[in-house]
């Protein structure tokens, strides 16, 4: 998206909480915000993809976003979320512990990951962008966690 002034190219994105973690989704690739439900579960399927849910007629896996990033599982609570994700051909609906919020970023505002990183996070955060000076959310690559959920499987 370009800005009024024509200078710099901003980007929608949504802030999420997983357990102590922020991370962010570029908007473009969600579809929906939904309230947890839960899902049918599918006979032999990993802890990762709890079930499936139909959600206007579309049948999505669901992934446990903690689970696929290496963090402790939690049960659900009145903030959890399940956001539809959409990436080339792919839907799934992502469960998260919470939405905080959209927010707008500046492309000159993203730094690389960390090169610490390691596992599942080295993979599927493709950037950080620093929230208003005290916060570090890590933003997420949707191609790289379908890859990790296939993996998985």
């Amino acid at each position: 998206m370009q800005s009024l002034s024509g200078q710099s190219q901003t980007s929608v994105y949504l802030y999420v909480r997983l357990a102590a973690e922020h991370v962010a989704l570029v908007g473009t690739a969600v579809r929906e915000i939904m309230r947890w439900r839960t899902p049918t579960p599918v006979p032999g399927a990993p802890p990762t993809i709890p079930g499936l849910i139909n959600q206007r007629g579309q049948i999505l896996p669901v992934i446990d976003a903690r689970l696929l990033l290496g963090l402790p599982a939690a049960s659900p609570d009145r903030t959890t979320r399940l956001i539809w994700v959409h990436h080339e051909q792919i839907d799934a609906a992502l469960l998260v512990d919470a939405v905080v919020d959209l927010i707008t970023i500046e492309a000159g505002q993203i730094e690389p990951p960390p090169i610490n990183l390691v596992g599942a996070a080295q993979r599927a955060i493709q950037a950080i962008y620093r929230y208003r000076d005290d916060l570090s959310i890590a933003i997420l690559d949707p191609a790289a966690l379908f890859v990790l959920v296939q993996e998985v499987l």
